[in-house]
């Protein structure tokens, strides 16, 4: 840009200052008008996520003790919306966790089911959990697709962690017709960070999770998503918590979201280049 030479010219100075400024200095706007970076990848990221975490919770708390008993006993956080059948002398063994549309302790409203198939004892070390949908829904949100956890255990006792392959569909319209579809496809590391001393408490259990995944939002848009710093997810957050992760789009240079330093609230940052601009996650 010839910044010098239109300095030169007294007219042309006197005529368009305006204009100088924006030719010769960097852009200082506050404001993203690109609505995938102005909080779209990163409310669907923590959107589908957190609903999948959920899952893989529910799922232990269910298989944990004795194949369910436990949930079907104490109802210590799903309350009585959840009901659990087990069939442990098939194989593969299943169990299913089916809800019944009213509101659970948590305060979210699950309808639908929740389905494991596993061999073995459901906490072998290296055990296969599959985990597939029927019509399940967190507050009018249908989740379908398939996840897969191996339990890999570690030399110091009860250190041990998930590694996940999810793929996953998020529909965020329940009308049929106008479906609002996120994709989460990606291979995953999940650690129970905090809550593991109370096991048949689920409110007070935070998880980390690690690797990359490709995001696909209803826009069609996908984006990459490696995370350099894990995401943490509190069951008794509705966003994520923490983390940073590297963003990067087909017609996009990479971006930088951070989620924050462990608070539960919206605010997230996206930082493109030397720029930092706030962003407000959505539910």
């Amino acid at each position: 840009m010839r910044c010098n030479s239109i300095l030169t010219k007294g007219a042309l100075l006197i005529a368009v200052p305006a204009l100088l400024l924006t030719a010769c200095s960097k852009s200082s706007s506050t404001s993203l008008n690109n609505a995938d970076d102005n909080g779209g990848y990163a409310s669907d990221a923590s959107r589908i996520e957190l609903i999948s975490n959920d899952v893989i919770s529910i799922a232990d708390m269910a298989g944990q003790f004795y194949n369910g008993s436990n949930l079907r006993t104490t109802h210590t956080t799903l309350g009585t919306s959840a009901t659990v059948a087990t069939d442990t002398l098939s194989t593969p063994h299943t169990l299913i966790v089916r809800f019944d549309s009213t509101a659970s302790l948590d305060g979210k409203i699950r309808s639908g089911a929740i389905i494991i198939s596993y061999n073995g004892e459901y906490t072998d070390s290296g055990q296969v959990h599959t985990i597939t949908f029927d019509h399940y829904t967190v507050n009018n949100n249908a989740l379908s697709g398939t996840l897969k956890t191996i339990r890999i255990d570690t030399t110091v006792t009860g250190d041990w962690y998930y590694k996940v392959s999810v793929d996953e569909t998020l529909n965020m319209n329940e009308d049929p017709l106008q479906s609002q579809l996120i994709t989460w496809q990606g291979g995953l590391v999940r650690k129970w960070v905090k809550g593991y001393a109370t096991p048949s408490d689920r409110s007070d259990d935070a998880f980390s999770i690690s690797g990359s995944a490709t995001l696909t939002r209803a826009n069609l848009h996908q984006f990459t998503f490696d995370i350099s710093t894990p995401i943490q997810f509190a069951l008794n957050c509705d966003f994520a918590e923490s983390g940073v992760i590297n963003v990067s789009g087909p017609t996009l240079p990479v971006r930088v979201l951070n989620y924050g330093t462990g608070s539960c609230d919206p605010a997230a940052q996206v930082s493109i280049g030397a720029t930092v601009y706030n962003i407000t996650l959505l539910q």
